[in-house]
């Protein structure tokens, strides 16, 4: 543990950086993830045809690994191989196609007697979305943005290799040195980071379902 805290006070501004940087690489492409998943999502509960080739198609993308993402991103977007730009476009691509069969799940999952009962009172397709639909749907949705959350940090990590500045650093760091403070720190940190990113989605998914609490 002495090891570990005098590495890390002897390198604070760096891995202080490091992990600012590590955040806003997680965080942004589920973000973004989120906002592109909900019309997908919705598209494929409304349209049965779309389901299969949609879910089907995005279950392929995200098993492509993500150092071949990383590596094959650049000569797409015409960016350098150091951007930052590339690990977010290539965990973007996987919160989506992760969160879309979210968003279809949940969806799936309100009862169609209360979709009757939201129609027989005059809602419209678009009320009946945005006020029964999504706020019901958002507990199976919200799961599905805590793995995407948790997944998107670890693959963070992975940028390092291609030379990405962010807390995976420190492994190749550890590594190349053969000391094992920065590999312990950097395990360390991610995890805490990863525990952080739950625990703040799952606040947010209780503080937007209030009911639950209620009913619970």
């Amino acid at each position: 543990m002495n090891q570990l805290w005098t590495y890390f006070t002897t390198h604070q501004d760096q891995i202080l950086g490091w992990a600012g940087t590590t955040v806003w690489l997680a965080v942004l492409p589920v973000a973004v993830g989120l906002v592109l998943a909900l019309p997908c999502g919705w598209l494929a509960h409304r349209h049965r045809a779309v389901r299969a080739p949609l879910t089907s198609g995005l279950g392929v993308l995200y098993t492509i690994p993500s150092l071949v993402m990383f590596l094959v991103i650049p000569d797409i977007l015409g960016t350098r191989i150091l951007s930052p730009v590339n690990v977010v476009t290539a965990l973007t691509l996987y919160t989506f196609a992760l969160l879309v069969r979210s968003v279809l799940d949940g969806l799936d999952s309100v009862p169609q007697s209360i979709l009757a009962t939201a129609t027989a009172m005059g809602h419209t397709t678009r009320q009946r979305l945005l006020s029964v639909q999504l706020p019901l749907a958002l507990p199976v949705i919200g799961a599905g943005v805590r793995v995407a959350a948790v997944s998107n940090v670890s693959l963070v990590s992975v940028a390092s290799v291609i030379g990405t500045a962010q807390l995976g650093q420190l492994f190749l760091v550890g590594n190349n040195t053969g000391s094992l403070p920065p590999v312990l720190l950097g395990l360390v940190a991610f995890a805490a980071i990863a525990l952080l990113f739950d625990l703040v989605v799952l606040a947010a998914v209780r503080l937007l379902t209030p009911w639950r609490a209620v009913t619970g």
